[in-house]
Parts: C-alpha cells; structure tokens; sequence
C-alpha cells in the first residue's frame, strides 16, 4: 500500500511539472538567434523587402531572414496566425484592419505612389467631377484603389458615402478591369501598380489622379513596413533591425531604380518587363521615413470616416499612435 501511494504521489509530481512547463510563457529568443520570418506577394512596390534581401542589407544588420511567399490578400490572416514577423503594406489598407485589432505596429513609411484612377484616352470624363453617376471598376472592396478613389473623389465634391453615393463601384478581379473598361461595364477603373501602369499603356488610359504625382497625395506615405506587435514588445532590438534594412534598401532604390526593377525580374519576385518597372518606380518617392507614415496615417483615417469606410466610434488620433512604435535606432528618414 505505502508503495503503492509513493508511485500515485510520483505521477501527480510529474503531471503538475508538465503542467507548470506547458504554462510557462515562452521566452524570446535572443536577437541573434532570431529568425524573421518575412511575407511578401510579390508585387512591384515591395522593392524595398527584395533589395534588402538582394544586396544585403539584412545581413548588414546581423539580421537573419526567412522570406515567405504569401498569395494575395493572406498577410493579415498569416500574421495574425503567426506564420509571419514583418512585411510590408498599403497604409490604408491597413487602417481599419488595425482599427479592429490586427496585431501590428507600423515601423516606417517607405514610400509614396501606388494607387490610379483611369479612364480611356477618347472618353468625355475630364475631371474627377465628372464621375458623378459613373461606374468605376476595383479590384474589391476594401483594396487600396478603391480607398484612394473615394478620397480623391470626396475631396473634389463627389459624394461616396453610405448617405450619399453619387458613383457607382463594381469589383472585377484585376486581370478583368481593362477588360470592363473596354467593354462598357465601367467608365473608369481604381488600380494600382505594376496592373495599372500596364493597363494604361496596353489599353490607351487617360489618367484622371495618381497617387504618385497628384498634389496633394504624392506627399502622403502610401506604403509602410510592419512588424508583429509580439515582435515588437519582445524583440524591439530584431524589429528595429528589420526596419533599418528596409530603410536602407528603400533610399537604395530611390536612386538605383533600373537595378532594382532588374534584380526584381531576374529573381523572379516581381513579372513584367525591366525597363517598364523601372519607369513605374521612378514615379515614386523611395525616401523612408516614419513621420510621413505617422502623418499620412491620421491624414488617411479621417477621410476614411468621413467615407464611412472607418467607424464614426473610432478615436482616430488614439488609434494612430497604437499602430504605430517608435523603434531605438531607427532613424526618422533616411536618405
């Protein structure tokens, strides 16, 4: 019996040790150790996540990297399921994904550009006005395009709120929107780079505003890096060394464009031509910088509330200074 009772009061020791250890929080893993785990989909703008991986600037940083295919429109989803640290984003696509609890902090902006509203070259809409009553193509509902042409379009008088819409948007996928143009289903398309650039010179499009060169939106920081909010409290030394490789793979690129879109090409990150790219991404403003993103950021935000694309409830300024961390060594721009 005493035998017995020794035996039962060893497996609940042991049982209560494994207990203890499945409980105990995990701890992070030094900064050198540290394996960042990278998503990317592969498309023009990332440059900055390719030329940091290309000519070494992850390395530079004693960084080591993982860098993970994603297919479109899956980085949340991998993020929050942490099968990816980092990556890189259109901010306002990810407003109201942090307005409703994305676990990221925004690192820095990287750089302006992107997004265009298209019409074709013969057509009688001259001006933003001019699509009250239209139909516009995007590619979804919640993109980047679509975001953009509802603030450029609020900002010139045309109505696109729940309460007053005055345009009517259709989704094609991104292949098909030249496609509807062409045949008459829309009258203009919301796209972004490389597909819009390529539409446009394929298609004969007349561009009505391009966030690239339009005043005042190729001021605004439409893309930023970001990393996992654990990332970012546990690791802020690995955080901080991603953010400065891609900042300086960012200010490489502002003047190394034709480069970039090759190594783009020749590694198979980005399809398309080189030459043609290159002339995309010299449209840009590659110069990276954490207070462009912070400011377009609260910029961006409010005329999503005021387009019904962000809830009224929402403290903006509070949620502004939540998405974003302002890492130790991280310089606010780099040139």
């Amino acid at each position: 019996m005493k035998k017995k009772m020794m035996v039962m009061i060893a497996i609940l020791l042991c049982s209560l040790l494994l207990t203890a250890c499945a409980q105990a929080p995990a701890v992070p893993a030094k900064a050198d150790d540290y394996v960042v785990k990278i998503g990317y989909t592969g498309s023009l703008c990332e440059a900055p996540i390719h030329v940091a991986a290309a000519k070494g600037f992850f390395e530079q940083e004693g960084l080591k990297v993982d860098l993970i295919k994603l297919a479109p429109g899956t980085a949340f989803e991998a993020v929050t399921a942490g099968k990816v640290d980092a990556g890189f984003g259109l901010l306002a696509s990810l407003i109201q994904p942090l307005s409703n609890g994305l676990p990221i902090k925004i690192t820095t902006g990287l750089h302006t550009g992107c997004d265009k509203v298209l019409v074709p070259n013969d057509s009688s809409i001259k001006t933003l006005a001019d699509l009250k009553g239209k139909r516009v193509g995007v590619p979804s509902m919640s993109s980047s395009p679509i975001i953009f042409a509802k603030r450029a379009l609020a900002d010139a008088g045309v109505g696109v709120s729940e309460k007053n819409m005055e345009v009517e948007f259709i989704v094609f996928s991104a292949s098909d929107l030249p496609l509807a143009l062409k045949n008459g289903a829309v009258d203009a398309l919301a796209m972004n780079d490389p597909t819009a650039a390529v539409a446009q010179k394929e298609f004969n499009l007349r561009t009505l505003v391009d966030s690239a060169v339009t005043e005042p939106y190729n001021h605004q920081y439409c893309c930023s890096a970001y990393v996992r909010e654990s990332l970012a409290s546990d690791n802020p030394e690995v955080a901080a060394k991603f953010t400065r490789a891609v900042q300086k793979a960012s200010a490489w690129i502002q003047k190394n464009q034709d480069e970039t879109a090759k190594i783009q090409i020749d590694k198979k990150w980005v399809a398309g031509d080189a030459a043609f790219n290159a002339g995309v991404l010299k449209t840009y403003n590659y110069i990276p910088s954490v207070k462009g993103a912070y400011d377009a950021f609260g910029v961006t935000a409010k005329q999503l509330q005021d387009v019904g694309m962000l809830d009224k409830t929402v403290d903006v300024e509070a949620l502004q200074k939540k998405s974003f961390i302002f890492l130790k060594g991280v310089q606010d721009t780099v040139n």
